[in-house]
């Protein structure tokens, strides 16, 4: 049995790497031949690129990298060799570094960092690191072989780039593996040979084990690397990513061709040709992923195997009549030929029916190459205008998922346009590989992360839905809500399989942003010590920079420059949940603006808490006029401080002091004026109003008022307790009137007939609102079905922890949307 083993720089971390290798192989079987393919020892490849460029630069810093690399090579040394052993090694490693300073000292002097001057250097790193591991593995008493792989992988040199030759590197590794019977064979990974020392382009070193193990035949090509094998998606974007277990080699292809460093489709090629199975492993964790050709991915439940993407594309778009087939024909072949002769890499195809277009993607760096070369070859065609100039869209990436049961499974595409559209994703272009194992889209460079977050969600987590919120408002509201959504977060997981995660918080004062979430209980720690000053402009910005999926943005203000920038979040797909009735009792137009934004953008408006608190007020009467029921009218208690106020005003209390006892509860807004004067009532009567599809203006609705005309002039609200007091006869007056009829106030919203009023009221014994107590809420629907009986809404009305839960409520419906 043979292994083809590739340990890659990123599992060469340091020592402790090597000893984890080492007792690796020692507990092996000894029936099993193994070939190692090293790579340098991690970032020695960058610190050596580094002294190249620093000398080139003529900067003598490159002398202090060449110690630090010497210094990085003897510490593995001193922790990995005895005494006797160490010398030798030390004194060898000097002589190579000797050399790397020669050759740096060259660069200096002539100021150019040639291509083989930086591929000497970068050779020292693969061959000492191998050079140490071979050595360290002979001190097990191993049968130990380290082998050039310069003499034996050859290669052409062309343009810059080692390309292999096969033929010779195949003949040369059969004719070596026939006499060589060692059980361990050390090759340095990267560097192959041709007329002089060639570094392979990236993947290089996974290509060499590739082509060892398909010459060997071997049972099975092992890479170790620092990741837990091939992942759903890239960890670094995605954090619910986990390992997939076993990939086939279509797959496997597809992931690195649209963006996956983990494997190169050069790796995949020569060995899966041989049906040699790879696998993907991490040198610290037992998770793995294996490719392999034969049907296992039948059994996958899930349609969709990974996702990944490229970023730095842009979209290079040719169109006009005259590229319509039968008109030129071989305009395709013309186009690849060229952009092919230029050595430019085609990521991305996609063409119109009418072929009156065609889109291709490429890599940012070569978009002003492909115009010239394009338009050239071109140049007749725009000159007569049958075809227009090469157009370019630029800061655009590439989204890609692939899975073999794509093909069979329906509503893939759609549920990946769905996911993307609801966050307010546009796509620019879309294409689906021949095999139909493949759908790539074309967006926005910005919304990168977001996308492969959405999509990852949509197919891989259906166990919760992460909600990401962006709070407003820490007052007796805002703090009670936080509250509940610590208590609640068990039972929205369990139940509804939602996350709620607070990314942002900001009060007056100041504001606080955690990409990774606000720990809820530390909220206030968080604002005192790591806060920036609270800005709504800044705040906004920082929203659409973090870019999240399933954001939602939360307002537990009574402020109006809040309320006016509503528009600017559903014009950006992310929803609105608000306590704050100014928005809705503005000016009818701006109201329309933001129910339709909703609907155009698929993005959540809900204020159910703008009327009534936590009571279902709003959504009933939608629900009865999306059924087909006809609203008549609408009677109404719609102030919970109000009437907590008159009933406990009638127990004979001072007005001022059950006002001042009303605010001191919370059960008014801060300002005790806003729920005195009816404003407040007025707003929510127009609320419902314009809910029934009435467009009526705030001044359109009729307001008796029962404060003295100098209490709604006040200037503060100290001002305005001192004026109760001084009209304390006048408000005693008004109840012993009441009490003398045997009579109730209450203050009543009412709409009928496409009028509103409120105004104060002395309610009779047998009226539904006689017995409403402390700061409950009732609201009356006549309708055509509840013609004879109205339809009884009834509950608290007011307190900030019921009118939190209300909004939790709002945000709730609004994720499950």
């Amino acid at each position: 049995m043979v292994k083809v083993l590739h340990f890659r720089s990123s599992s060469l971390v340091d020592s402790e790497s090597l000893k984890k290798i080492c007792t690796f192989l020692k507990k092996n079987p000894k029936n099993i031949k193994y070939v190692i393919i090293i790579s340098a020892f991690y970032h020695i490849t960058d610190d050596l690129i580094k002294c190249g460029k620093l000398a080139s630069k003529k900067k003598k810093d490159y002398k202090k990298i060449l110690k630090l690399i010497e210094y990085k090579h003897i510490n593995i040394i001193n922790e990995l060799f005895n005494l006797k052993k160490k010398s030798c090694l030390i004194s060898n490693l000097k002589k190579n570094i000797n050399k790397l300073e020669n050759i740096c000292d060259g660069i200096f002097q002539v100021e150019k960092l040639s291509i083989f001057s930086l591929e000497n250097l970068i050779s020292f790193g693969v061959l000492n690191s191998s050079y140490l591991i071979a050595e360290k593995i002979k001190e097990f008493d191993l049968k130990v072989k380290f082998k050039d792989s310069r003499k034996l992988i050859l290669t052409d040199y062309e343009s810059g780039c080692s390309k292999i030759d096969l033929k010779k590197s195949y003949y040369n590794l059969i004719n070596f593996f026939k006499k060589e019977k060692s059980q361990y064979i050390i090759f340095p990974g990267i560097i192959a040979f041709s007329s002089e020392i060639t570094p392979l382009e990236r993947g290089g070193a996974d290509y060499i084990a590739g082509i060892v193990a398909s010459s060997l035949k071997a049972d099975l090509l092992e890479i170790c690397t620092n990741v837990n094998g091939i992942m759903t998606a890239n960890p670094k974007l995605v954090s619910q990513a986990y390992t997939i277990r076993n990939i086939s080699s279509e797959e496997a292809m597809e992931l690195s061709h649209f963006g996956a460093k983990i494997i190169s489709p050069t790796t995949i090629q020569p060995v899966i040709e041989k049906n040699i199975p790879i696998k993907i492993k991490s040198l610290f964790e037992k998770k793995e992923t294996y490719i392999e050709r034969i049907n296992f991915f039948k059994k996958k439940p899930k349609p969709v195997t990974g996702i990944s993407g490229i970023k730095q594309i842009s979209l290079i778009t040719l169109e006009g009549s005259g590229m319509v087939g039968f008109l030129i024909p071989g305009f395709s072949k013309r186009l690849f030929k060229k952009l092919s002769e230029e050595k430019i890499n085609v990521i991305f195809i996609t063409q119109s029916s009418s072929e009156y277009s065609i889109s291709i993607g490429i890599h940012e760096k070569d978009v002003l190459k492909a115009k010239l070369v394009i338009d050239n070859e071109f140049y007749i065609e725009i000159s007569n205008k049958k075809i227009k100039p090469l157009s370019i869209e630029r800061d655009l990436c590439i989204i890609a998922l692939f899975g073999e049961k794509m093909k069979n499974m329906h509503g893939t595409s759609g549920k990946i346009f769905s996911a993307l559209g609801k966050n307010r994703i546009n796509i620019r272009a879309i294409a689906q590989g021949s095999t139909e194992k493949n759908i790539s889209v074309v967006i926005n460079k910005t919304d990168f992360k977001k996308a492969i977050n959405i999509l990852h969600e949509e197919f891989f987590e259906k166990k919760n839905k992460q909600i990401n919120l962006f709070l407003i408002g820490l007052g007796k509201v805002g703090s009670n809500l936080l509250d509940q959504i610590y208590k609640q977060k068990n039972y929205l997981k369990k139940e509804f399989k939602l996350k709620l995660r607070v990314i942002g918080l900001a009060n007056s004062k100041k504001m606080i942003f955690k990409k990774d979430g606000i720990d809820i209980k530390k909220y206030k720690y968080y604002l005192d010590k790591m806060s920036y000053e609270m800005d709504l402009k800044k705040f906004m910005e920082i929203m659409y920079e973090i870019n999240f999926r399933n954001s939602l943005f939360v307002d537990n203000t009574a402020n109006i420059n809040i309320a006016m920038i509503y528009e600017n979040f559903l014009k950006k797909g992310i929803g609105v949940i608000t306590s704050n009735k100014i928005a809705c009792s503005s000016t009818y137009d701006y109201y329309k603006k933001l129910k339709e934004l909703s609907i155009n953008f698929n993005a959540p408006f809900l204020f159910e808490t703008n009327v009534g608190a936590s009571l279902p007020v709003i959504s009933t009467l939608n629900d009865l006029i999306n059924s087909g029921d006809k609203i008549y009218k609408i009677e109404a208690v719609l102030s919970g401080s109000l009437n907590f106020i008159f009933n406990k005003f009638l127990e004979k209390k001072n007005f001022f002091e059950v006002v001042k006892e009303a605010q001191n509860s919370g059960y008014t807004e801060p300002d005790p004026r806003i729920d005195l004067s009816g404003i407040d009532v007025m707003r929510k009567i127009l609320i419902l109003a314009r809910e029934c599809g009435s467009n009526l203006e705030l001044e359109n609705i009729y307001k008796k008022n029962f404060l003295p005309e100098e209490c709604l002039n006040s200037t503060s609200i100290d001002h305005f307790y001192n004026l109760l007091k001084k009209y304390n006869n006048y408000f005693n007056e008004i109840r012993e009137k009441t009490v003398k009829k045997g009579k109730k106030l209450r203050f009543i919203a009412k709409y009928e007939n496409g009028n509103a009023y409120v105004g104060l009221q002395s309610i009779k014994v047998d009226h539904p609102f006689f017995n409403l107590e402390g700061k409950d809420n009732m609201v009356l629907y006549n309708t055509q079905r509840y013609s004879e009986q109205p339809l009884i809404i009834k509950g608290a009305g007011a307190g900030a922890e019921v009118t939190a839960s209300g909004v939790l409520s709002d945000i709730i419906k609004a994720s499950k949307s």
